[in-house]
């Protein structure tokens, strides 16, 4: 476990980008500032937003938390379990955890409704109430398929290895991890969208000449639907290898400029040149290795039991609660070099900005969030500080 967890270490301190506008800024950087960005309505309408749809988002989180450990970390799961257990072992895992799963969503369902009732109120959702049930449908079925495939997996090798359970399962979860990324584009991400081909015209063309010129060719450029549930703008890479591939959503090729949805492309590009899905896979490996020598120090032979199904589900979801700011740090580094990739490509520091204040007044990005959101959900740097980089950009290469 000290050897996984000192490569994870290694690799973040090392492959994690912590000055990802290198460089001296004449003048010394600019400072993030909202009201210098965003007039007062459009502050205020985003602080209305977020006043009102925040409560229920964090009760969400803090009930889930709360329920997964009152029913994995005392005998109240266990014994659920254990009225099953006049059934084969490998029933009663998937019994148990579909049951501890479909617990958890219940409990969040009244709060993430009335997130929706939020979303449509400022005009952010475009799905009815049909549409809704079926995305949570989907989630709890893409969410139990994987949780069933990790605890199969884990608590055969801890039944078949007694003693060592640990050092097979290490690499077993390594390789869910690996795999599970490579295929989530093909896998996943239908089940919740559709997908074509980039229309061919002078953006597509653009696009793939953009790509060409940065050495990173693209086959194809894929738009989502995602207008069937937002308004909101945005834009991905996903997959690595034979898998990756650039998603633009609809919402962004209606809603912005050519020159805007070039900026937003070459921003994805600077994460496929710098193979941050690919480096995330391994630092998640690793990471997942590590939790499974820990999850045997801890539990030792208990995991081959089906009883300990809570237990583990509860273990999961508050330890990947705990690891939270960690991660948000590395991503919000991550997507800071990404942005100086668009940047750097693109040389147009005015368009960067007016398309970043494009996405944040889409979406109501919180413009002025505390330093506690910050830390705990922040994944990308906030508007501002993006502006504000930008701007020391410009700086860097005025003539």
């Amino acid at each position: 476990m000290c050897l996984l967890l000192l490569g994870f270490a290694a690799m973040v301190i090392v492959l994690t980008p912590w000055h990802p506008l290198p460089g001296h800024v004449p003048g010394g950087a600019a400072q993030p500032d909202a009201a210098a960005d965003f007039t007062p309505a459009q502050i205020a309408r985003e602080t209305a937003y977020h006043d009102q749809i925040r409560p229920w988002g964090l009760g969400e989180l803090f009930v889930g938390l709360a329920v997964a450990a009152a029913v994995g970390f005392t005998p109240i799961g266990a014994w659920l379990v254990d009225r099953l257990r006049k059934w084969r072992w490998i029933v009663q895992v998937v019994v148990a955890t579909a049951g501890t799963t479909a617990l958890l969503t219940l409990v969040s369902l009244p709060f993430a409704a009335r997130e929706e009732v939020v979303l449509r109120r400022f005009g952010l959702s475009t799905q009815d109430w049909a549409g809704w049930w079926s995305d949570v449908g989907r989630s709890y079925a893409v969410g139990l398929v994987f949780t069933l495939v990790v605890l199969l997996v884990v608590m055969a090798l801890a039944r078949r290895f007694p003693r060592r359970w640990w050092l097979a399962a290490a690499g077993a979860g390594a390789a869910l991890v690996i795999g599970g990324s490579f295929a989530y584009p093909v896998v996943v991400e239908p089940v919740f969208n559709n997908f074509k081909s980039l229309p061919a015209g002078d953006l597509r063309t653009q696009i793939l000449a953009m790509a060409a010129r940065d050495h990173q060719p693209l086959h194809d450029v894929l738009v989502a639907d995602a207008s069937r549930r937002t308004t909101a703008e945005n834009a991905h890479v996903s997959g690595f290898g034979a898998s990756r591939r650039l998603v633009l959503d609809d919402t962004l090729l209606a809603k912005d400029t050519p020159q805007e949805v070039l900026v937003v492309a070459a921003h994805e590009l600077g994460h496929a040149k710098n193979d941050d899905v690919l480096i995330g896979t391994v630092e998640g490996a690793l990471a997942v290795a590590a939790g499974l020598c820990a999850l045997y120090l801890a539990f030792g032979d208990r995991v081959a039991r089906a009883r300990s199904v809570p237990l583990l589900i509860a273990t999961y979801t508050i330890a990947g609660f705990a690891v939270s700011p960690l991660t948000n740090l590395i991503s919000r580094h991550v997507e800071a070099r990404a942005d100086a990739h668009a940047l750097d490509l693109t040389r147009d520091p005015t368009t960067f900005i007016q398309a970043q204040r494009d996405l944040a007044i889409s979406g109501l990005d919180d413009l002025r969030p505390s330093s506690v959101l910050y830390v705990l959900f922040f994944t990308h740097p906030s508007t501002p500080e993006r502006i504000a980089m930008a701007l020391d950009w410009q700086r860097q290469h005025e003539r």
